[in-house]
């Protein structure tokens, strides 16, 4: 198969979203002097919802993140109350996509925590989780909601192991134990039965979660992917990383076969990451670089070229990470397709963007507006893991976003002092989750070592009797 180097000459095409561009929100209504984590981890730092905008934050002593209502834009005081229950920095927070007041939070303590924020947000500084999930024997940088089904999250962890946990029960209920290195993404398909990781180790992967198993690999020996999305239900996969040649690449991949790229092509010359995001309504892909101001944006075609350049959107400010708004909360009488939050730190600001089609009627634009995933899971997590595959519960946008019957999480009692998957301990070699903990193994650690040297004293004693009982014997033969 040969490779297509793409033209970056921008090809005219009749296209709807020709003319789309970014649109930055005012000063009044964008998020200012907000802390802004000052971690190098390759994260967005930053998760949003309908409600919801969460930060991750400088903190003493731990980890923590922000979480402000989302129309409380303009200057956050210096003491806003935090989540800050981690013993270390936190790596990536994302909200549940059918319970919109509980997020998912991973640290370099280990540990998976799950939160539930309060309405109206936080009023004090909250250090209990509902949840504390320990499985991983090191730091666990990624965690990611699946996208049908309630209460199942992924978590990649610094041990190269994937664990799949069923929230309703507490546990990790199934291991992907394939990568040779630290796992660098995840993303799913569109029903979430399929689940493709770029790794350290310069692969691409795309596996059946509830197996494990590895369908494709590509080993990209020439480059390093490190970030990779699925293109809605194209079946194709696009990666972005870097060339031998030390630039920036992508490549668009066949999920079904993954021994060659389809196309490839360098994009620039600058060093920072390239995070991809997808947008299947619109067919529209983002290229936003880490450490630069500037988004560019495609249109997805079903024939070659395959990815055509509409336009980019530029700013002097760069970006550290960047979140993005589900579809439901976007603003459809501005024909608004896409929200970006772009996290700005050297001034503490979160910079709303919003992508717009220029259209002058004010009546619901239908066909830039399709039915879109809903907050209504399709799935639950026994039906997910007996085999059942589902596509996403679609709702229209036209009477706007109104929220359905809530769901509520329900924590589930838990007292295990083990976790068996796989046949195998995973809280074998855990680490201490607190002071306190380090502190009581330290204390049953002096009385095992008390206890053995005790036992040992006793034995040299034995030992040294029975060699006197020895000598008296050879000494004297007549008592034989």
């Amino acid at each position: 198969m040969t490779v297509t180097k793409m033209s970056w000459r921008p090809q005219y095409r009749s296209s709807k979203f020709r003319n789309v561009y970014g649109k930055v929100a005012s000063r009044e209504h964008c998020f200012d002097g907000v802390p802004i984590t000052k971690n190098v981890h390759d994260n967005h730092f930053c998760a949003v919802n309908a409600s919801f905008l969460a930060i991750v934050t400088e903190s003493a002593g731990g980890g923590s993140f922000l979480v402000i209502p989302i129309e409380q834009t303009g200057r956050i005081e210096p003491n806003y109350p935090k989540v800050c229950g981690h013993q270390g920095n936190v790596l990536d927070i994302k909200w549940n996509p059918f319970i919109e007041n509980i997020i998912a939070s991973c640290s370099e303590d280990t540990s998976v925590r799950i939160w539930e924020i309060p309405e109206g947000g936080l009023k004090r500084n909250m250090t209990e989780a509902v949840l504390e999930l320990y499985g991983h024997s090191r730091r666990v940088g990624l965690v990611e909601w699946h996208p049908t089904t309630n209460n199942i999250l992924f978590s990649a962890g610094y041990d190269y192991k994937v664990l799949i946990w069923n929230l309703d029960v507490g546990e990790p209920v199934k291991m992907i134990d394939c990568h040779k290195d630290v796992i660098l993404c995840m993303s799913f398909n569109t029903d979430g039965s399929l689940l493709a990781t770029t790794c350290k180790d310069k692969k691409l992967r795309v596996v059946e979660p509830r197996s494990g198993r590895v369908l494709q690999e590509a080993s990209c020996k020439n480059h390093r992917v490190n970030r990779v999305v699925f293109l809605g239900s194209t079946k194709r996969l696009l990666t972005t990383g870097v060339s031998r040649w030390n630039t920036r690449q992508i490549a668009l991949w066949d999920q079904e076969d993954l021994s060659m790229p389809l196309i490839e092509e360098e994009i620039d010359g600058l060093s920072g990451l390239l995070f991809p995001f997808y947008d299947a309504d619109t067919h529209m892909l983002y290229l936003a670089g880490k450490g630069d101001g500037n988004i560019r944006y495609y249109e997805i075609g079903s024939e070659k070229p395959y990815l055509s350049y509409l336009m980019e959107f530029r700013s002097p400010a760069p970006q550290k990470g960047l979140g993005v708004m589900p579809k439901y909360g976007l603003d459809v009488s501005a024909c608004e397709v896409f929200r970006f939050y772009k996290l700005v730190t050297l001034k503490g600001l979160i910079e709303p963007i919003s992508m717009i089609v220029p259209r002058r009627s004010e009546t619901y634009q239908e066909d830039i507006y399709p039915m879109t995933p809903g907050t209504e899971p399709a799935l639950t997590p026994d039906e997910w893991l007996s085999g059942v595959n589902r596509d996403p519960i679609l709702i229209s946008l036209k009477e706007g976003y109104k929220k359905t019957s809530r769901i509520v999480f329900k924590a589930p009692v838990k007292a295990k002092r083990s976790v068996l998957v796989n046949g195998i301990d995973l809280l074998e070699n855990v680490p201490p989750r607190t002071e306190n903990e380090l502190l009581r193994m330290f204390f049953r650690q002096q009385d095992e070592i008390r206890r053995l040297k005790e036992e040992l004293s006793q034995k040299d004693i034995q030992v040294r009797q029975l060699h006197l009982t020895l000598k008296n014997l050879r000494n004297n033969p007549k008592n034989n």
